[in-house]
C-alpha cells in the first residue's frame, strides 16, 4: 500500500469522524445511527496505520493487493448499512401503515357518534 494511499486513508477516516461528531453534537443524528460511520472511520484509520493488517488479510482471502481489499471491504460495509437501513424502512412504513389505519377507524367512529 502506497504513502499515498495511506495519508488519504486518514484524512478521509479522521473526517468522516469529525464530522458525524460534529451531526450528533447538533443533534442532526441520533447516536445509534452514527455508530456504524463512527465504526466505518475507525477501521479505514487502522487499515491506514497498520497496513500489514491489510495485506495479510488481503493474501489470506487471496486478494490480490491490500488496496483492492479495502475497496472491496468498503463496499461490504457499505451494502450491509443499505441492507440495514431497508429492513429498518420497511419496519416503519408498517407502523405507518398501522397508524394511518388507527386513526382512519378512530376518526370514522367519532363520525357515528
Amino acid at each position: 500500500m502506497s504513502i499515498w494511499f495511506q495519508v488519504v486513508l486518514v484524512i478521509v477516516s479522521l473526517g468522516t469522524c469529525g464530522f458525524i461528531l460534529q451531526n450528533i453534537r447538533k443533534s442532526r443524528v441520533q447516536i445509534n445511527d452514527a455508530l456504524f460511520w463512527i465504526f466505518f472511520s475507525l477501521i479505514l484509520l487502522v487499515f491506514s496505520i497498520f497496513p500489514k493488517l491489510a495485506e495479510f488479510i488481503a493474501a489470506s482471502l487471496g486478494i490480490a493487493s491490500a488496496v483492492n481489499f479495502i475497496f472491496l471491504f468498503i463496499i461490504f460495509l457499505l451494502l450491509m448499512n443499505q441492507f440495514q437501513l431497508t429492513v429498518r424502512l420497511s419496519k416503519l412504513d408498517t407502523k405507518f401503515k398501522n397508524l394511518v389505519q388507527v386513526i382512519a377507524l378512530n376518526k370514522n367512529k367519532e363520525k357515528d357518534e
